[in-house]
């Protein structure tokens, strides 16, 4: 009889260990999800214009008399250096008044040069003497004058650089200071383009600058170089951008088209920057999932969108706080109230940062 007691209490002390065995194997699956902080800044409104690269440094040259071009010595696309030689103006007319203004300084000087001396003996008046000095003065000028003009037949590069085109060539007839050659420095380029007066106003919002070339990959960060302060007639202010830091000058030169993306942030607002991947739709409400740390829960928040960028961001003007935790992924699989876990990079669930 003891015997048979003892069997039926290790038979209930067994199926009791059994019991309390498969409670321990009972375990809550708690979804995983990946998060964000949320960030404080400005919302920024993206436009994007068309711009034209330019030299940093450009010249027209021309020449500084009138006449017939003799000839121009540079073609399109050639290289020059400061002080070359690179066109020239048919100098006759210039040599002919420079040789007839020699030989009236010639003999001006050499009256001068009497009265001068009869000054000096006191044969002379003041008056005489005055007029002789000025008179020197005078010619002496004009034959300055006139040997710059003959001088300025002769057409030199003000820098080295490249020749962007020929506005003239040999044989036609051009006044002063009329355009010949243009050309541009051999060095950094910029971006120009044309702002209305509404963005104009707007520069001291801009947040970056940034553009894009159909020909290249790249994605070139500018900065301002120069604002013109008056508009054109078009009632547009062209604003130049240089690009900063290092590119290849082989494959971004004068003249090539862009696209410059600028940004501002919006005043008046104060708005905090999420994923977009957070926000979605439900019941016509624009809704996140806040994540509360402290319970491990998330609770579906209303938010009032202000504006998606086309990095992946969204800026939300109501309902979040700058510092608050969102979920960024699988939010259309989650409920409200729902027990979560922030997902590790490193973790197991979240292979190759995925989630």
């Amino acid at each position: 009889m003891k015997s048979l007691y003892y069997l039926l209490a290790a038979y209930v002390a067994v199926g009791a260990m059994s019991s309390c065995s498969g409670k321990q194997e009972v375990k809550e699956e708690v979804q995983y999800v990946k998060t964000a902080v949320v960030k404080g800044g400005g919302a920024e409104s993206q436009k994007n214009y068309p711009a034209m690269t330019r030299s940093s440094e450009e010249a027209y040259v021309a020449f500084r008399v009138s006449g017939t071009i003799e000839r121009v010595l540079v073609k399109e696309g050639d290289f020059v250096r400061k002080g070359q030689l690179i066109a020239t103006m048919d100098p006759r007319d210039y040599r002919v008044q420079l040789q007839a203004t020699q030989a009236e300084y010639a003999q001006i000087k050499a009256d001068a040069e009497r009265v001068f001396e009869l000054y000096k003996e006191q044969a002379t008046t003041a008056s005489n003497y005055d007029k002789a000095r000025y008179g020197l003065s005078q010619i002496t000028q004009k034959l300055q004058n006139h040997k710059n003009q003959l001088a300025d037949t002769k057409l030199y590069a003000p820098m080295s650089g490249y020749v962007q085109a020929k506005l003239h060539e040999g044989g036609e007839t051009v006044g002063a200071g009329m355009p010949v050659i243009s050309i541009f420095a051999a060095g950094n380029v910029e971006l120009e383009i044309s702002l209305p007066a509404s963005d104009y106003n707007r520069l001291n919002q801009l947040t970056s600058a940034h553009c894009i070339f159909d020909v290249l990959p790249d994605d070139y960060t500018l900065g301002i170089s120069s604002i013109n302060r008056e508009a054109n007639s078009s009632q547009l202010y062209p604003v130049r951008f240089r690009i900063k830091g290092a590119y290849d000058r082989s494959k971004i030169t004068p003249g090539m088209t862009a696209t410059v993306k600028l940004a501002f942030v919006e005043q008046g607002t104060r708005p905090v920057e999420i994923p977009a991947s957070a926000v979605f739709n439900k019941d016509g409400k624009t809704l996140v999932y806040v994540f509360d740390k402290q319970t491990g829960t998330i609770h579906a928040r209303e938010v009032e969108l202000h504006f998606l960028s086309t990095r992946g961001n969204a800026q939300v003007t109501e309902g979040l706080t700058d510092g608050e935790t969102v979920v960024t992924a699988g939010v259309r699989f989650l409920t409200d109230g729902q027990k979560v876990k922030e997902a590790d990079k490193t973790s197991e669930y979240n292979v190759g940062g995925l989630l």
